[in-house]
């Protein structure tokens, strides 16, 4: 009897490991989603902190901010991997509000994948109107085929507007080895990375829920990204 006991208890003990590895796995994932979130906080408020940094009028009137920190070149080599990173908008039907929770996002292969050669490069985008909030929540777009983009001006250089910077719906930059500027992400794109957000949130939601309804609680994690966002930008200007 006292095996046969033995035998059933063992029996349940080796049930219960891949319930156990399952539970662990799903930590660890959301895990990753926080440490990402803390990222993207740490680059922007260093980026942030430098003085030829994103224009002030710039950041006054976009609707949104995406951060990719970290992005390596073998991220877009490696079959179907993709940077991925944290988008903030303001809250508002017409994002005319405070910083709202953030959406997590993926950046994929394209020229990008040329361009940032073998070190980690942090990525910004600003989105400047309505429609390219619109597209990104709903959708994969192409960067410079669905939405224009273009390099961002940074410091004194935003005097110096283009039409095509006047015109694009995203500005983008990147900071490699301590080197901020614009840069042309123009070939990549962009979708929201809706398995990341059932993780960081706990439950079944998305992108638009995220970002349109503003009902939703930012993380903890979050901290870092918003009270820099709300310090340097507190409020959109036409």
């Amino acid at each position: 009897m006292n095996k046969m006991r033995l035998t059933v208890l063992l029996a349940g003990a080796l049930a219960l490991i891949p319930i156990s590895s399952s539970i662990s796995s799903a930590k660890d994932k959301d895990e990753k989603e926080n440490d990402r979130l803390q990222n993207a906080g740490t680059v922007f408020k260093e980026i942030m902190d430098v003085p030829d940094n994103i224009p002030q009028d710039l950041m006054d009137k976009a609707r949104c901010v995406i951060v990719f920190p970290s992005v390596m070149k073998a991220a877009f080599v490696v079959g179907g991997s993709y940077g991925r990173g944290a988008m903030v908008c303001r809250t508002g039907s017409d994002f005319t509000g405070p910083w709202g929770a953030p959406a997590m996002m993926a950046l994929e292969a394209g020229s990008v994948g040329f361009q940032i050669g073998g070190e980690a490069t942090d990525f910004v985008i600003l989105v400047m109107n309505n429609r390219g909030v619109d597209s990104l929540l709903h959708s994969k777009v192409k960067l410079g085929a669905d939405v224009a983009v273009a390099a961002g001006p940074k410091g004194r250089d935003a005097q110096a507007s283009t039409d095509v910077t006047l015109r694009a719906e995203m500005l983008s930059y990147s900071r490699s080895r301590g080197a901020f500027a614009g840069v042309s992400l123009e070939g990549s794109t962009l979708r929201p990375d809706e398995d990341a957000n059932r993780r960081l949130y706990g439950r079944d939601t998305t992108a638009s829920h995220i970002i349109t309804e503003g009902k939703v609680e930012a993380p903890a994690s979050a901290h870092d990204l918003l009270s820099t966002l709300q310090k340097d930008s507190p409020r959109l200007k036409q």
